[in-house]
């Protein structure tokens, strides 16, 4: 199941980040006009939206994301979520470590 309840792509600049990303737990997702380029998981998910913003050089970046969206999760739910999302949506960006985990 692709993101849950009511869900915009916002705009992945600094203003749209802090009018519209919130201070709390969840789930996000980066993307551009054609895919998901990232998927990941923060307790603050504006902080973790504006250091990917602030990257430089990074294969994040370089994908070059235009948009972002997110859900609100319990901290206690994120994992079993991020990784069902990381299955569905197959972004780019997010490759399995070392122990084969995204």
């Amino acid at each position: 199941m692709a993101f849950t309840g009511k869900h915009s792509c916002y705009s992945f600049t600094f203003a749209s980040i802090r009018q519209n990303a919130p201070s709390g737990s969840g789930i996000y997702a980066l993307s551009n006009a054609s895919r998901w380029i990232f998927i990941g998981d923060a307790d603050d998910v504006q902080a973790a939206l504006r250091s990917h913003l602030a990257e430089v050089g990074t294969k994040l970046r370089m994908a070059a994301p235009t948009g972002f969206t997110f859900e609100l999760c319990d901290p206690a739910e994120r994992a079993p979520r991020l990784a069902r999302l990381i299955y569905e949506l197959s972004p780019s960006c997010n490759e399995p470590d070392r122990d084969g985990r995204s």
